[in-house]
C-alpha cells in the first residue's frame, strides 16, 4: 500500500465529500436538511415559538402548533432523524405526564442561519415566483 503525502490525503478527503458526487455522504445529508420539514422545524426552533426570538427548548406542542399541517406522525419522524443526525436534542423530564423538549445542538445551531435565512427568502419572493408561473403557464 502507497503512502500518501498529506497534500494527497487532503486532496482525497475533499473528493469523498463532494456532494455533486452520487456516493457522496453529504449528498444524502443535503437531501435530508432539504426536506421541508426539516428545513421549517430548524427554523422554528432556533427562533422560539413566535418565529422572532432567541433559540430555545420547545415542547412537541408547540412544535406541532407552529408547523402548521404537519401530521404527528411526520412531526414525529422528522425529530428522531434530527436527534440522530445530531442536529436535535431531545429532553425527556419525569414529570406526570413527561414533558418532552426539544431544542437544537451546536451543530444545529451551525445550520440554523442558513436555514433560516433560505425561510425568510422564500417567504420574501412568492409573489415573485407566483409571477413567474403565471406568465410561464399563459398561453402564448
Amino acid at each position: 500500500m502507497a503512502t500518501m503525502t498529506a497534500q494527497q490525503r487532503r486532496a482525497q478527503a475533499k473528493a469523498e465529500y463532494n456532494a455533486f458526487l452520487a456516493a457522496c455522504p453529504s449528498q444524502q445529508l443535503l437531501g435530508r436538511v432539504s426536506d421541508k420539514w426539516v428545513t421549517l422545524i430548524l427554523a422554528a426552533l432556533g427562533s422560539g415559538p413566535d418565529c422572532n426570538g432567541d433559540p430555545r427548548p420547545m415542547r412537541y406542542s408547540e412544535l406541532a402548533r407552529v408547523l402548521a399541517g404537519v401530521s404527528p406522525k411526520m412531526l414525529t419522524q422528522t425529530l428522531r432523524s434530527l436527534e440522530r443526525d445530531g442536529l436535535v436534542s431531545r429532553t425527556a423530564t419525569p414529570t406526570v405526564p413527561v414533558t418532552v423538549t426539544y431544542e437544537l445542538t451546536d451543530l444545529g445551531l451551525s445550520l440554523h442561519q442558513t436555514v433560516r435565512q433560505l425561510k425568510l427568502w422564500a417567504e420574501a419572493h412568492m409573489d415573485d415566483v407566483l409571477a413567474h408561473h403565471a406568465h410561464h403557464d399563459s398561453p402564448t
